[in-house]
């Protein structure tokens, strides 16, 4: 298996160009030396790093944790909340359609509890609507 540094050398300078961040503050979110994260960004030091540090700074990128080990070796990143498994995406795709839905139907709910509220009270205390 060839590994793509210079892939995952793009994908970092990137991805810190659209979140606005410098080496010192993704050294601090991924808590990886910016040593380390110069040294990645720049390819200034050829040498295998840790999976524990792909993912962290993977997680920093606010990426899924494995998508830096992805791009080195050449695949499709998953997204966050993918698993790889299609069947437990189809499934967590599913909840997540679910949970929109019930959000959905719960504010429609508060609205006609805000309409009737007052029908309900002014009928309690024998005024007209």
């Amino acid at each position: 298996m060839t590994e793509d540094w210079a892939a995952v050398a793009r994908a970092i300078s990137e991805r810190m160009n659209d979140l606005g961040l410098r080496q010192r503050e993704l050294a601090e979110r991924s808590h990886v030396s910016q040593a380390i994260v110069r040294e990645l960004q720049h390819r200034t030091v050829e040498r295998r790093r840790s999976a524990r540090t792909l993912e962290a700074l993977s997680l920093a990128l606010e990426w899924h944790p494995g998508h830096l080990a992805a791009v080195l070796a050449g695949r499709k990143p998953l997204s966050p909340g993918e698993t790889g498994d299609t069947t437990m995406d189809e499934v967590l795709a599913r909840l997540t359609a679910i949970e929109g839905r019930l959000e959905e139907i719960t504010r429609r709910l508060d609205g006609m509890a805000d309409r009737v509220t007052p029908v309900v009270s002014n009928a309690a205390q024998g005024r007209p609507r």
